[in-house]
């Protein structure tokens, strides 16, 4: 082992460089770029905050309550009765939730996503399965809140309807750019319409609400035609009913996001994140309840051609007006909107997960904006992908969807039981530092594991339900894809740990001595300034020289000796005879005899000549040698490439 007093020597000198990047064309896009002191100016506040991480789940609003009925509609119209019944039962599941999710935050101040709180109390695999459920989670976020905004549009202009999959790819450009922008800045341009969209809604439920009562809400008028994807059934089963709540957790999609983003809040980072989730959960359960109530009795029934909420204002405000327009532009917007939530934890988690060697180390990397620019494109490449293969349709993406959430649910709720387990059994004064948090004795613990181990067995039992009554509707993708998640993941985390091994200087004695032999050879076709450049720069490194010419032209081998014997400065020359005029394969040969024989302390410097034309379109009418050299000897140890540029004005 080395001792470090014997390196008392060693100097290091700290800088910082006064380079400021230049502006170009991502300035106009994105923004200037922001240096790293200016990370603590970038959170936001609890009304920013909801904008942010609350717009999926208030999203859900607008599709939920149609895919309880188009589970429904398999019995008739008779059973969209059992709608508002079963919205209830979410909206309890989602107080549920709701109260264990503030428990998380404020146990994790840094944040406190399922994989985290997997990571910490219950293990690698746990939170593996807990990160590709999330991953998953926002690919869909993005896709089906993209689509389902893009619903609306075709619902107030039907004539767009073919044009629906060019319209969603487009909105998730649009959103990505604004993400790469920064959390401030996309929080700030978010948050006007996701008030709009609360205010209205609010509005068209009271107003909808106060007309049942006063009996002048009526029917809608000509409603779609009644669509089912499906088998029909004569009398409502438990199983329809267990299939339509199912469908309709889809509301409860986004809760978790809160619990993510902490870092992204003001101080106290833990209490306006915890406010933020209360908020968001009552704006939401009302919304719910109200859309729900309000659609059972006015006759609405869920299409692909025109959404119940188009439908709900419509018969509202007594026809496409303007109040029913901007209805259907804020539930638009709020849709589009609900991406932004999943451009705001995506990068976030995937950093995390990079960071731990369970994912490539570029997620890991800050952008100018400092936000994670890598997870943020690929999270709208994949996204879109995803909007071609289903045909931005909703109904079609919605079985894929809320099962990877509440697995989630379950993960991270058990953990945070787990977590209460452990701080019970410390002993007063006693703290334990973890990974994510620090631990410590608490009285109420037993309180605290009770509320979120039922959290955990409830959405654990409704997981089991979606998967069971979703499965062959599309939910058997998610089942096959998650173990394939984790084994990539395994596989690069093996990767990584395997290499940080290799390069660990832990048990590695004492550093090699900086002497040994060096052997320097220099391919050469030609003799010329660029050739004269690298023969130079090769007996700085060596007195050791050698140079090769790979001989396919006996005129021109004779050209180039005669020329060696003038510029060669005594060099040896090695030429090569090529029978079948071919360059690379003789070099490469030669290079091997050299490797072959070589000593032990012995290093091979291969110098390569290589033409910087002043335009780079002519650098196709030169052969890339080192390229070529660096691609093949890349693997062998001890050998070393190096491209002497010379550049030609």
């Amino acid at each position: 082992m080395i001792n470090p007093e014997d390196n008392k020597s060693t100097s290091v000198i700290q800088r910082t460089t006064d380079y400021e990047p230049p502006r170009d064309i991502s300035h106009f896009l994105i923004g200037r770029p922001l240096a790293t002191a200016d990370a603590p100016h970038q959170t936001i506040g609890k009304a920013i905050g909801l904008a942010v991480f609350a717009s999926d789940a208030l999203s859900s609003t607008a599709y939920a309550t149609q895919e309880i009925l188009v589970i429904l509609a398999a019995a008739g119209t008779i059973a969209f009765g059992y709608a508002f019944p079963i919205s209830i039962a979410i909206v309890i599941l989602l107080a549920i939730v709701s109260l264990s999710y503030e428990q998380t935050i404020h146990a994790y101040p840094d944040g406190g996503g399922a994989y985290i709180v997997s990571r910490d109390n219950l293990g690698e695999f746990p939170a593996l399965t807990a990160a590709a459920a999330l991953l998953m989670d926002y690919i869909l976020t993005v896709s089906v809140s993209i689509a389902s905004g893009v619903a609306q549009i075709v619902s107030a202009y039907p004539e767009l309807f073919q044009y629906r999959i060019a319209i969603a790819i487009a909105c998730v450009l649009f959103v990505m750019l604004i993400n790469l922008r920064g959390v401030k800045e996309s929080g700030a341009a978010f948050a006007i319409p996701t008030y709009f969209f609360i205010v209205l809604m609010f509005l068209t439920v009271s107003i909808g609400i106060f007309r049942y009562f006063t009996g002048t809400l009526g029917l809608v008028i000509d409603p779609p035609t009644l669509e089912h994807l499906g088998e029909t059934v004569s009398v409502v089963t438990p199983f329809l009913l267990l299939h339509a709540f199912s469908s309709g957790t889809a509301a409860l999609t986004g809760v978790e996001a809160i619990s993510n983003g902490i870092t992204a809040f003001k101080e106290p980072r833990s209490r306006n994140a915890g406010i933020t989730l209360i908020w968001m959960a009552v704006i939401l359960g009302s919304l719910f309840l109200g859309i729900s109530f309000l659609t059972t009795h006015i006759g609405a029934v869920p299409s692909e051609a025109e959404t119940v909420i188009s439908q709900l204002a419509r018969t509202i405000f007594n026809g496409r007006g303007t109040l029913y327009l901007g209805v259907i532009t804020g539930t638009t917007v709020i849709l589009i909107m609900a991406a932004n939530t999943a451009f705001a934890d995506f990068p976030r988690l995937s950093a995390m997960a990079a960071k731990d060697g369970f994912l490539p180390r570029q997620l890991t990397y800050r952008g100018s904006r400092l936000v994670y620019s890598y997870g943020i494109i690929t999270l709208a490449i994949i996204a879109s992908l995803l909007i071609i293969s289903f045909q931005a349709s909703v109904t079609r993406l919605i079985p894929l969807y809320a099962i990877g959430v509440f697995l989630s649910f379950t993960l991270s709720q058990a953990g945070m039981a787990r977590r209460w387990w452990k701080i019970g059994h410390l002993a007063p004064g006693v703290e334990i530092k973890e990974r994510g948090s620090t631990i410590r004795y608490e009285k109420n613990w037993q309180f605290k594991m009770v509320v979120n181990g039922f959290g955990s067995l409830c959405t654990a039992v409704v997981m089991c339900v979606f998967a069971v009554t979703k499965f062959e509707d599309g939910a058997y993708i998610v089942l096959f894809l998650m173990p394939l998640l984790i084994g990539l993941f395994s596989m690069i985390h093996r990767h990584y740990s395997g290499v940080a091994s290799r390069l660990s200087l832990e048990h590695y004695g004492e550093p090699p001595p900086y002497t040994g032999r060096h052997r320097v050879i220099v391919p050469v076709s030609n003799v010329h300034q660029g050739t004269l450049a690298a023969l130079r720069y090769a007996h700085m490194l060596s007195d050791d020289v050698t140079a090769v010419h790979v001989s396919m032209d006996p005129d021109e081998t004779e050209k180039v000796q005669r020329k060696w014997q003038t510029w060669g400065k005594s060099t040896r020359l090695v030429v090569v005879a090529s029978p079948y005029r071919l360059f690379l394969e003789p070099l490469l040969g030669y290079i091997e005899e050299i490797i072959a024989t070589r000593q032990s302390n012995e290093t091979i410097t291969i110098v390569v000549p290589q033409f910087v034309p002043s335009k780079r379109i002519f650098n196709a009418l030169h052969m890339q040698t080192a390229d070529m050299l660096r691609k093949e000897l890349l693997s062998k140890p001890g050998v070393v490439i190096t491209d002497v540029p010379y550049q030609i004005p």
